[in-house]
């Protein structure tokens, strides 16, 4: 069975119960008139004096115009009762077929998301790589220059100037290089390899460095590698001996 199919049987069956309950209210009251009227018709029993029939023109019985308003009574709360439940049952099917909906819009975006996920682990740094394709390109000229000709200047040049595309396409994707020479010794930004004796720096300042840090977006993606000063060791001087025969004085 389809959704649609179920949820019209959902709605009928609903419906049928409020109706059903209804017609069983509507035909008790029925069955209570017609009880009332055939005790009244009833022939009486034998040697039971038989009471004078009212006039034609008497007014009814009070017992049968209270069933005769209760039917109407009835009748009307069915009718509302009727309407309600229909009222009702247009708001559940909206309600579900909003739901419905709902779940197929999130069940689309699921298959979009993980879509778009694989797509950015397969071409995610497209961009970057195609960024880098022209230093690549003048390192090939580079190295072809360097078999056909033998001017190494011209060489030396070319190879600043790859160097300096690489690193200018680095900033572009948030890259930065930092030299710290000269800088005091930050644990957060430098890594110690060694240190060294100098009088040009004061002691726990950067005397060298290995390697440059980098950044990433102001993130520190490397530490720099570097040699920290220190204060040179004093050296002492070296202990003077009397000459022979002369006496040192000795305080008293």
């Amino acid at each position: 069975m389809s959704q649609n199919d179920e949820k019209g049987s959902f709605s009928t069956n609903i419906a049928d119960d409020i109706i059903s309950e209804a017609l069983k209210s509507v035909e008790k009251a029925k069955a209570s008139v017609r009880g009332d009227a055939a005790v009244e018709s009833a022939p009486p029993a034998a040697g039971t004096p038989v009471e004078a029939a009212p006039p034609a023109d008497a007014p009814a019985p009070a017992a049968a115009a209270e069933t005769t308003d209760e039917v109407a009574m009835l009748t009307t709360q069915l009718d509302v009762s009727m309407a309600k439940g229909r009222e009702l049952m247009g708001k559940i099917k909206d309600e579900h077929e909003k739901m419905l909906r709902a779940v197929a819009d999130l069940e689309n975006y699921k298959k979009r998301a993980a879509k778009e996920k694989e797509e950015v682990q397969k071409f995610g740094s497209e961009k970057l790589l195609r960024d880098f394709l022209p230093v690549v390109d003048n390192f090939d000229r580079a190295l072809e220059h360097a078999r056909t000709s033998g001017d190494l200047e011209s060489l030396k040049k070319g190879v600043e100037m790859t160097r300096k595309l690489f690193e200018d396409t680095l900033g572009k994707h948030g890259v930065k290089g930092f030299s710290s020479k000269g800088e005091p010794f930050d644990p957060n930004r430098h890594e110690a390899m060694s240190a060294a004796e100098t009088d040009e720096l004061p002691p726990n300042h950067v005397h060298s460095e290995y390697l440059r840090g980098f950044t990433l977006n102001d993130r520190l993606i490397r530490p720099a590698l570097v040699v920290v000063s220190k204060a040179k060791t004093p050296v002492e001087a070296p202990a003077t001996e009397a000459p022979a025969g002369v006496e040192t004085e000795t305080k008293s």
